[in-house]
């Protein structure tokens, strides 16, 4: 199955890997989104009533995008650019959810908040300390 789907065609290293299976969880999420707002309200928990179907469904798309671009790129790590732009997703994920918990107050760290806020760390680090072993330079 995992063939099909392109499993056996990426890169060396768990990087790439990371990348897919992050790609793929967020679709799935996209489609949550989508479909019912009740998990962002869990992730935006200090304020749900801020959390509408509009919203919701902009973070969906977002997501979505996030999720293209990661799956993209877990096959084409070895290019700046696009190790770049992979690396901002997580970068823009990060900013976006420290400043819902910091600045605008809508979420608390528990519960579903915090499984995106350690991917995005995660990543980020981890794309950051991997650099040189992915990309080639010309």
């Amino acid at each position: 199955m995992l063939d099909i789907i392109g499993w056996s065609s990426l890169p060396a290293g768990l990087l790439p890997k990371w990348l897919w299976i992050v790609g793929l969880t967020s679709v799935l999420n996209t489609f949550q989104a989508f479909t019912t707002l009740s998990a962002t309200r869990r992730i935006y928990s200090n304020k749900p009533h801020e959390v509408t179907s509009l919203s919701g469904r902009t973070f969906g798309v977002w997501t979505l995008l996030s999720s293209v671009i990661r799956f993209y790129g877990a096959y084409n790590l070895q290019y700046a650019p696009m190790y770049h732009i992979v690396m901002s997703t997580f970068g823009i994920a990060w900013i976006h959810f420290m400043s819902e918990l910091f600045v605008f107050k809508t979420a608390k760290f528990k519960g579903p908040f915090i499984a995106p806020c350690i991917v995005a760390t995660s990543s980020l680090i981890w794309m950051a300390s991997q650099y040189g072993h992915y990309v080639k330079q010309h």
